[in-house]
């Protein structure tokens, strides 16, 4: 496999419904994302939403996982154009936008997220322009190709905008934030009857307009099952839980 062969090829393979597995980092750590790109997880995202990434933190978490070869998406903080830019020129793979909820939301997502009249700012001096070793046409070309857009979905006001948001072109993956589903929806649990209908009507309108669908789950056995209902990209757990996972695994077994 060639150099970057996996950052590049990223997008091509989300899209095409290819079932990936990834995780998401919490500590704005470079020797984290090194340490995780040594594994077969498909992607790594860097949760700059929630946890304390500031601008250098990200690019040197970006920079871990690129030279790796590891994909990148950078779950922003919100939905302005600025934070999407940051993370695109630091070289991320792409980015995951919280709180999507309407198709106009989301046409504005994909313009900020691509050079052209009234897009994304241009510079050529950026890690994902090489340098400036890149042609101008060369990068241009290239972010049109790699650069992935996963719109979260995770208000009711979103749910019942589902198909037009799936239908908004470079939107590449729709992607259930279930917990905060759960809390828009006045659930008690993610596993609540109203947010599983909620999920499952998502799933039947990415399938509907040929759109792949993302999620977290909390509960991995259900993974079986939201497959079978065509979600194909999954990001599960965090560099948090396996710390927890394995303290308490050495401990058991340290008392069995």
């Amino acid at each position: 496999m060639t150099r970057l062969a996996r950052h590049t090829s990223f997008k091509t393979r989300l899209r095409a419904g290819e079932r990936l597995v990834g995780t998401y980092v919490k500590t704005p750590s470079p020797i984290v994302c090194e340490v995780l790109s040594a594994s077969e997880l498909a992607a790594v995202c860097l949760d700059a939403e929630h946890a304390p990434f500031g601008r250098l933190e990200l690019d040197a978490c970006v920079q871990a996982l690129r030279a790796a070869d590891m994909p990148s998406l950078v779950r922003v903080a919100g939905t302005g154009e600025g934070q999407i830019m940051q993370a695109l020129d630091c070289g991320a793979t792409g980015v995951i936008v919280p709180h999507v909820t309407s198709g106009v939301q989301a046409e504005a997502i994909v313009k900020a997220s691509h050079f052209g009249n009234g897009g994304r700012g241009y510079v050529g001096s950026s890690r994902a322009a090489a340098y400036t070793m890149k042609s101008m046409r060369a990068h241009i070309d290239d972010s049109a190709k790699q650069t992935t857009i996963v719109a979260q979905i995770e208000d009711a006001k979103a749910v019942d905008a589902i198909d037009e948001i799936c239908t908004v072109p470079g939107i590449d993956c729709v992607f259930v934030g279930r917990n905060d589903l759960t809390v828009s929806l006045g659930a008690q649990s993610p596993a609540d009857e109203i947010v599983v209908s909620a999920v499952e009507k998502i799933c039947r309108a990415g399938a509907d307009a040929g759109r792949t669908v993302g999620m977290f789950v909390p509960n991995l056995k259900e993974c079986r099952r939201w497959r079978d209902c065509g979600a194909s990209l999954f990001l599960l757990c965090s560099d948090h839980a396996f710390l927890l996972d394995g303290a308490r695994r050495l401990l058991k077994h340290f008392d069995s």
